[in-house]
């Protein structure tokens, strides 16, 4: 059972029996960095050492540029002496650095802009029904020890949920009712799914069988032999006619689901293959 958790505009928190997951909504880029990108307008205030450098870079620039009255103003009015070998040419470096700079910021900025209107129209689509929100819709009882998988049918409201217990409870997630318990295995089933059509529900036991079960009857309609030891993960392949299984005997079996038959085992791992996934097109298993 997981319960949810609001821990602020920004956070939510989901908590099952032994951890915690969050997520947290991205904030934009100015809402992040606002505090520090203060205006530039600010008045700065120089230090001597400062005004004494830019007083020669000024000078120079004005005798290179043959300002001549200009210039005695200036020496006259700032008071500076005259420029030195390390000032030639620093006004024009400075200035050159100043439009470099203009222009690598108003890249960024058009960068920022962009990232915030895509992130923007994610925003915009409806988050009510992407995340849970405190209380619980349901609270599903019914199996008597640990449960170990969940799998939402993909056509109709109905869930499947496999136990410790060795049994298979089905159950309306719209209403919450219970509809019916599955009962075949005889040790801990590990694991359960469906296949895209959601007529046939697959799961997997401590009990090293595999179970195929008929959803227009919800009787067993084969049960699959093979793994030398538990059998911890399920999972159809997209085109629903192949199912892939794996097992503490560290193998990875592929079986037809319309026969039962164990086409192929992968061989490759040293120890207990947990759990399988596979690629949208089927060709590739993880």
């Amino acid at each position: 059972v997981v319960s949810t958790q609001s821990t602020g505009p920004e956070v939510q928190s989901y908590r099952s029996h032994n951890s915690t997951f969050s997520t947290y909504a991205p904030r934009t880029f100015s809402e992040k960095y606002s505090s520090s990108l203060q205006p530039l307008e600010q008045n700065m205030v120089l230090t001597s050492k400062q005004k004494d450098e830019l007083h020669k870079a000024i000078l120079d620039y004005l005798q290179s540029a043959g300002f001549k009255d200009s210039y005695s103003s200036f020496q006259r009015e700032s008071g500076a002496q005259a420029a030195d070998a390390s000032s030639v040419g620093l006004l024009e470096k400075k200035w050159t650095s100043v439009l470099r700079l203009q222009k690598k910021v108003q890249e960024l900025e058009e960068k920022v802009t962009q990232l915030e209107s895509e992130t923007g129209n994610r925003r915009k689509a409806p988050t009510t029904d992407c995340l849970p929100r405190t209380p619980e819709k349901s609270v599903l009882k019914g199996h008597r020890n640990n449960i170990t998988a969940v799998r939402f049918h993909p056509v109709y409201t109905q869930l499947a949920s496999s136990s410790e217990d060795a049994t298979i409870k089905i159950w309306d997630y719209e209403s919450g009712e219970f509809e019916r318990t599955l009962k075949g295995h005889t040790n801990a089933i590990q694991d359960v799914a469906w296949d895209k059509s959601g007529k046939l529900l697959a799961s997997c036991s401590a009990d090293l069988t595999i179970k195929l079960w008929e959803t227009s009857t919800w009787d067993c309609s084969k049960t699959l032999y093979g793994h030398e030891h538990n059998v911890s993960g399920v999972i159809f392949l997209p085109s629903g006619d192949f199912l892939a299984s794996c097992s503490r005997d560290a193998t990875i079996k592929i079986w037809e689901t319309s026969t039962g038959y164990c086409m192929k085992t992968l061989k490759g791992h040293d120890d207990w293959v947990r759990k399988i996934a596979v690629n949208n097109s089927g060709n590739k298993l993880k």
